[in-house]
C-alpha cells in the first residue's frame, strides 16, 4: 500500500513496471538463448561421441586384422604379442611425453575457443571482444 502511494505521488509506477517489463524479457531471452546453446553443444558432442565409438571400433578391428595378419607369418602368440607391443610403446611414449602433450592441446584448444569467440555463431548475436582487444582497437 504505502509503496503504490509512494510510486504514484513520484510518478515512477509507469518506470517501475517498464522495468520489471524489461527485466521479464531479458530473462525469456536468456532462457531461449541458452536452450539453443544447449542443443547446439548436445548435437555437436553427440556427433563427437559417434566419430571416437566408430574410429574405436575401427582402430580395434584393425589392430585384430594385424594380430591375425602376423600370426599366420610368425604364430599366433607372437602376431598378437606384437600388436600388444605396440600398443604398450604408444602408451609409453604418451606417458613420456604426457606434459608437453597435454600443454600443446590446451594451448590448441585455448586457441580453438578463442578464435570461436570472434565470430558470428550463426544464431545472430556476434561474440563480445574481449576488453583488452577493444581498448587496443579504440588506440
Amino acid at each position: 500500500m504505502i509503496k503504490e502511494t509512494l510510486l504514484k505521488f513520484f510518478k515512477l509506477e509507469g518506470v517501475f513496471n517498464h522495468v520489471n517489463e524489461y527485466i521479464e524479457t531479458r530473462l525469456e531471452l536468456f532462457k531461449y538463448e541458452l536452450k539453443d546453446d544447449l542443443a547446439r553443444a548436445t548435437a555437436k558432442m553427440t556427433v563427437i561421441v559417434v566419430i571416437t565409438v566408430s574410429f574405436t571400433l575401427f582402430i580395434l578391428l584393425l589392430s585384430f586384422s594385424l594380430a591375425y595378419y602376423l600370426s599366420e607369418k610368425v604364430g599366433i602368440f607372437e602376431g598378437f604379442a606384437i600388436v600388444a607391443g605396440l600398443y604398450l610403446l604408444l602408451a609409453l611414449v604418451f606417458y613420456v611425453f604426457r606434459a608437453s602433450l597435454s600443454t600443446s592441446l590446451e594451448a590448441g584448444i585455448k586457441k580453438i575457443l578463442h578464435k570461436h569467440d570472434h565470430h558470428d555463431t550463426g544464431n545472430g548475436r556476434p561474440h563480445k571482444k574481449p576488453a583488452a582487444e577493444e581498448s587496443s582497437t579504440a588506440a
